[in-house]
């Protein structure tokens, strides 16, 4: 199919808006910038977003779907429990690999902008609960079994995050601190992965 070139050009201004945001944040990124880059007059960019507002707004939704993706991505359901939260573990790590400033954005512009967190709500505030909910059914029914210890879902997901979060939000003080080359920080980059999986599963067994 054919693209229309104006999907083309709004697709463009958002895709750069997007690598200058992670890359900068949102304070010191313009809409002057963004349409020098995205090879366009600033009016275009007004044209399609209106306000550089509106404009992160759409950036800082995308990569909130995306960021909680894994906890609401469906997985084979003939499957044990256990190999579903490898699953989930893996694909946001792996989302996280390939967008390791995503965290620096959320961090940021939440604690700068508590508004954004509103936008969150909004736009994912029932699919969370979705995911809450048959995840705390999950668990109950593992409980019961005995194959996993008391939990709740929350707690699960905090360990989850918070193991999965640590190397990519250290990664600047830690690259410093340790003299630690490309090549040998994307060798403990697969190796987190592994770890955090192992360690995740056992503190689901009784």
């Amino acid at each position: 199919m054919k693209q229309n070139p104006d999907t083309t050009t709004e697709q463009l201004i958002l895709e750069t808006a997007e690598n200058l945001f992670l890359e900068k944040g949102f304070a010191l990124t313009s809409t002057t910038e963004i349409a020098r880059i995205a090879g366009c007059n600033q009016a275009l960019v007004h044209y399609y977003f209106r306000t550089k507002d509106r404009l992160f707004d759409a950036v800082f939704e995308k990569n909130a779907g995306l960021f909680i993706s894994a906890f609401l991505q469906g997985v084979e359901e003939n499957i044990s429990f256990e190999e579903k939260v490898r699953k989930k573990v893996e694909i946001q790590y792996d989302i996280l690999k390939a967008n390791p400033k995503m965290p620096f954005l959320f961090f940021n512009e939440l604690n700068t902008n508590p508004k954004r967190l509103n936008l969150l709500k909004e736009k994912i505030g029932n699919l969370t609960k979705s995911f809450f909910l048959q995840m705390e059914n999950e668990l109950r029914v593992e409980i019961e079994k005995g194959t996993i210890r008391p939990m709740t879902a929350m707690n699960l997901m905090l360990t989850i995050l918070s193991l999965n979060l640590v190397l990519f939000l250290a990664s600047p003080v830690l690259k410093v601190i340790t003299d630690m080359t490309d090549t040998e920080f994307q060798s403990l980059i697969e190796s987190r992965k592994r770890e955090n999986v192992t360690v995740i599963l056992k503190s689901l067994r009784p």
